[in-house]
């Protein structure tokens, strides 16, 4: 569903992305992991076609970005590290909006804002203005305009930032969901357990290299920590250490 090939991205002087290649299955959660600064929000931008690579190429749903951009988008739900959103609007409103971007219409559009608005228990708020939304309720919203369209590919850097614990949960239940009709999911996220729980296969970016890719068993093998939590996998791939922290000494 995903083919990514040596993706570079090049700012300057700076390789922020270095001749990535990974390819993602239909229907699977492929968690995309990495330090600050690592190259993760990078290539998502580039996936989303926000950003043009300086080389490589990339393949979603058989297309080429490059060559059909508007194709491939129309495909994708993007909801990016820091979504904007329109304050002024209601929800109901801003998701009018959305579907107006993509071209939906007819009955069926006014019938699926409404049953995607209630998905996300937004619907007794749809009428609200958006600036009186609270957090976790912007991110239910910025993910429902995401898939409003019925995207076969879903992009997503760092879903649950922010959310308590009953809309982490919502979240997680909807991705489930998304993954047994067959809906691909590329999602960044720092939170290691998030990732262990809800994604199929996991590659870990540093340094703006893919420094490994697999299960969380084959990672755990390939570090040498067969029985060890993934924050400890994760930290002796990068190697951030044991204890994810270098001794400092403070005399």
């Amino acid at each position: 569903m995903i083919h990514v090939e040596n993706l570079t991205k090049r700012f300057q002087q700076v390789r922020a992305v270095d001749g990535v290649t990974f390819h993602v299955a239909p229907g699977e959660i492929y968690g995309f992991l990495g330090p600050n600064g690592a190259g993760k929000t990078t290539t998502i931008k580039m996936l989303a076609g926000v950003l043009r690579p300086t080389a490589g190429r990339i393949v979603i749903d058989g297309l080429d970005l490059e060559k059909e951009p508007i194709e491939v988008k129309l495909r994708v739900g993007f909801i990016p590290d820091r979504p904007f959103l329109y304050e002024k609007l209601t929800g109901l409103e801003f998701m009018a909006f959305m579907a107006d971007l993509y071209r939906l219409n007819g009955q069926s559009r006014d019938e699926r804002i409404q049953r995607f608005l209630e998905l996300f228990e937004l619907a007794e708020w749809a009428r609200e203005l958006v600036g009186s939304y609270s957090h976790g309720m912007r991110q239910r919203l910025i993910l429902s305009a995401a898939l409003l369209h019925g995207p076969r590919v879903l992009i997503v850097d760092e879903p649950m930032v922010g959310l308590d614990p009953k809309g982490a949960r919502l979240i997680k239940s909807i991705f489930k969901k998304l993954k047994r009709r067959g809906l691909t999911v590329f999602m960044s996220t720092h939170t290691l357990a998030i990732a262990e729980e809800l994604c199929d296969r996991i590659g870990i970016i540093h340094k703006g290299k893919l420094l490994a890719e697999g299960t969380v068993a084959e990672l755990r093998e390939l570090a040498g920590q067969e029985d060890s939590p993934l924050e400890s996998v994760f930290l002796r791939l990068t190697g951030a250490g044991p204890d994810g922290a270098e001794e400092i000494d403070f005399l």
